[in-house]
């Protein structure tokens, strides 16, 4: 039977330079991710595995499955692989990225805070204020209303029923080689390899 296989990055380790390192991509998602991925498939078989990738929904909700519907090693190992699918799969290099949000999605954040800068600082002072490891999320609900959230270690925003849009993981692993302690440094410099565009299909999807 197939197991899951590390997601493969839609751009080179070296493309997100200067915000995020090639050495920093090598650690999170060569080892780190790697290990989630190796330790899932020593712990669960779930139904038709395939490798983890965004090009197909089938693959992401069935790691939302397990996210819902399972605990201890499965469910953390399962968390962290959504999670940083999610999470990887939002940027492209700062020449490449759509660095401000359009459409819909544009206008729910004016209309919940008023500008998206308001809403880019309300989304670091949750990430900073984040204790520990863990995530930031902005999610929708099922009426497009948004909401940030801080999650701890593997949780995932789907387990509060939200779909979720875009992440920053404030784990020290994410970060520490670049930024050593400055968490906020890191989490402001993330906006600009942020895609947009991902985000926005996200929201309307």
């Amino acid at each position: 039977m197939k197991k899951y296989e590390l997601m493969a990055l839609p751009y080179a380790p070296e493309a997100l330079e200067p915000v995020i390192s090639k050495e920093t991509i090598g650690f999170h998602h060569g080892k780190h991710l790697q290990a989630y991925v190796d330790n899932l498939n020593g712990l669960a078989s779930p139904p038709n595995p395939s490798p983890i990738g965004e090009g197909s929904l089938g693959e992401l909700e069935m790691l939302k499955e397990l996210v819902l519907h399972s605990e201890g090693a499965v469910f953390n190992n399962a968390g962290q692989i959504l999670n940083h699918e999610l999470y990887f799969m939002q940027f492209k290099p700062i020449g490449e990225a759509a660095h401000v949000p359009e459409g819909a999605l544009a206008a729910q954040i004016e209309k919940q805070w008023g500008s998206v800068e308001a809403f880019k600082s309300e989304f670091e002072a949750k990430g900073v204020g984040l204790f520990g490891s863990g995530w930031i999320w902005l999610s929708a609900d099922a009426d497009g209303t948004l909401v940030i959230t801080q999650e701890a270690n593997a949780a995932n925003p789907v387990q509060k029923g939200l779909k979720p849009l875009l992440t920053f993981d404030v784990w020290e692993h994410a970060y520490y080689l670049d930024y050593q302690n400055r968490r906020a440094a890191h989490l402001s410099a993330l906006w600009q390899i942020v895609d947009w565009k991902v985000i926005e299909k996200r929201f309307e999807d």
